[in-house]
C-alpha cells in the first residue's frame, strides 16, 4: 500500500489529458490526485483512494471546486533576453514600415536584442528571466523550453545557455535549453565564418559543457538555406543535441521537409507549411509547434491553418513564443487566442498546451498528463469546467500550482 504524501480534493473537474482520452482532456468529476512525493500516485474517487492506499499523514490540498489539470508546457521560447523593444512595438501596431522605423532611428529585430543582449551580466539577465517567469508559473506553466539565438557569438550565446542553468537551479518551474546560434547572422562577420563559427565551436562547445538538449535553427527566406540548415543540425546531431527548427514563418523554402527527413523533434511556426507535406510530417512524427500569440503580435498577413493540420492528423502543440517581439507569458492567454482566432476547441487547445507540448519536448513519458508515475506537474484554475478557460478572456491566473508533488504558488486566499 503506498504511502500518499499529498491529496488534491475538491476539485470541480480533474482534466487528466491522457493520451487516450476520448474527449482529448480525460475530463472527470468527484475525482481526487493522489501524490506519492513528487510523482502521480493514483486518480480516482476519494473511496478508491482511500481503499488501496495509506493517507494517514497525506497533505490536504482543497481545490475549491476549480478545475484541476496538468501544468502547462510552454515548449517555444525565447525567455533571455535584455531590456525590450517597446519602441519598435508601438510604431508597427500604428501600421508603420520597417523602414520608417528605421528611419526614426529606433532599434529592430533580433539584431537589436543581440546587441543589447551584449551589455548585460549573467546576473542582469538572471534576474529579468526570473522574474517573466515567476509570472509564468503564476499562469500556469510549470516547464518552460528556453532558447539561446541573442548572442550571436560564442561567448555571448554560452553566456545565455548559462543562465539557463542558473534559471533552472534557483526557482520551481523546468527549464529545457534549446541552442539557436543559427537564429540571424551577426553584424561583424560574414555569413561563411559565421556558419563556420557554429558548426566548429559553438556546437562542439555547447554539447562538451551539457549546456542544451536541443539544436534549433531559422530556416526561412532571408535567414538560413536548407543547406546551411541541414549541415547545423547534422552537426548538432553528431554531437548529441536533437532537432527542432524554426520554419515556413514567412516564406516556403524547404524547412518542413527538412525536419520530416531529420525526424526532428518539433518544426516551429509553420505558416507558410505546404498541405502535400503534412503527411510526411505526420509519419516522421514532428510535433508542429504554432504560436497564436506571435502572429497576433506581429499582425501576420498569413496565419497559420491549425484547422487544416489537426484535420490531416498532424500533431499540434501551443506555445506562447515569449520574445522582446511577443512579450507574453501566460499559456491561458494562448488558449483563448487558438480558440478564438485559430478554430481550435477547447479540449484541443488544452492538450496542445499540456500532452502535446510535453511531445514537442520529448517530455510526454512523464510531464503533460496527469497518469500513475507520471511526475506531478499540476495547476489549479477557479473555473466550474474546463471550456472557462477559453470563455473568460483576459482572465488566466491559477489558484494553485504544484512541481513535482510540492506546492510552488499559492493564490488560494485571492479572489478569484
Amino acid at each position: 500500500m503506498a504511502r500518499i504524501t499529498a491529496l488534491i480534493e475538491n476539485a470541480g473537474q480533474v482534466l487528466t489529458c491522457a493520451a487516450d482520452a476520448p474527449d482529448l482532456v480525460g475530463a472527470r468529476s468527484n475525482t481526487v490526485v493522489a501524490i506519492a512525493d513528487d510523482a502521480i500516485a493514483a486518480i480516482g474517487t476519494a473511496a478508491q483512494i482511500a481503499a488501496a492506499h495509506d493517507l494517514g499523514s497525506a497533505e490536504r490540498i482543497d481545490a475549491q471546486g476549480g478545475l484541476v489539470m496538468p501544468g502547462f508546457v510552454d515548449c517555444h521560447t525565447h525567455l533571455v533576453f535584455h531590456r525590450s523593444r517597446v519602441e519598435e512595438y508601438a510604431q508597427r501596431v500604428q501600421g508603420r514600415s520597417p523602414a520608417e522605423i528605421r528611419a526614426m532611428g529606433i532599434p529592430m529585430g533580433i539584431s537589436a536584442t543581440a546587441r543589447m543582449m551584449r551589455e548585460a551580466s549573467e546576473d542582469e539577465l538572471v534576474e529579468s528571466a526570473a522574474e517573466r517567469l515567476a509570472h509564468m508559473l503564476s499562469f500556469g506553466t510549470t516547464t518552460v523550453e528556453s532558447k539561446s539565438g541573442y548572442g550571436l557569438s560564442t561567448a555571448t550565446e554560452i553566456k545565455m545557455l548559462e543562465v539557463n542553468r542558473a534559471l533552472g537551479a534557483r526557482q520551481p518551474v523546468e527549464i529545457v535549453s534549446t541552442f539557436l546560434g543559427a537564429h540571424e547572422f551577426p553584424d561583424d562577420k560574414s555569413r561563411e565564418a559565421y556558419i563556420a563559427e557554429i558548426l566548429d565551436e559553438m556546437i562542439p562547445e555547447v554539447a562538451r559543457r551539457g549546456l542544451a538538449e536541443f539544436n534549433d535553427v531559422y530556416c526561412d527566406d532571408g535567414y538560413y538555406t536548407v543547406a546551411e540548415s541541414r549541415a547545423i543540425l547534422e552537426r548538432g546531431l553528431e554531437h548529441g543535441l536533437k532537432v527542432k527548427i524554426h520554419t515556413d514563418a514567412y516564406s516556403h523554402i524547404g524547412g518542413s521537409m527538412l525536419a520530416a527527413e531529420l525526424r526532428a523533434v518539433s518544426a516551429d511556426h509553420m505558416n507558410y507549411t505546404a498541405p502535400e507535406e503534412y503527411a510526411a510530417l505526420r509519419e516522421a512524427g514532428v510535433v508542429c509547434v504554432v504560436m497564436p500569440a506571435l502572429d497576433f503580435a506581429v499582425g501576420h498577413t498569413r496565419p497559420f491553418d491549425a484547422r487544416a493540420m489537426m484535420d490531416a492528423g498532424l500533431t499540434l502543440a501551443l506555445a506562447t513564443d515569449m520574445c522582446p517581439g511577443c512579450w507574453l507569458e501566460s499559456m491561458p492567454f494562448v488558449v483563448q487566442l487558438a480558440c478564438r482566432l485559430y478554430r481550435f476547441g477547447p479540449a484541443e487547445a488544452i492538450r496542445a498546451g499540456t500532452l502535446h507540448a510535453a511531445m514537442a519536448l520529448g517530455r510526454a513519458d512523464r510531464i503533460g498528463s496527469l497518469e500513475p508515475g507520471k511526475q506531478a506537474d499540476v495547476a489549479v484554475f477557479p473555473y466550474e469546467r474546463y471550456e472557462d478557460m477559453a470563455y473568460r478572456l483576459g482572465r488566466g491566473r491559477a489558484r494553485l500550482v504544484l512541481k513535482a508533488g510540492k506546492v510552488v504558488f499559492d493564490d488560494r486566499q485571492a479572489a478569484s
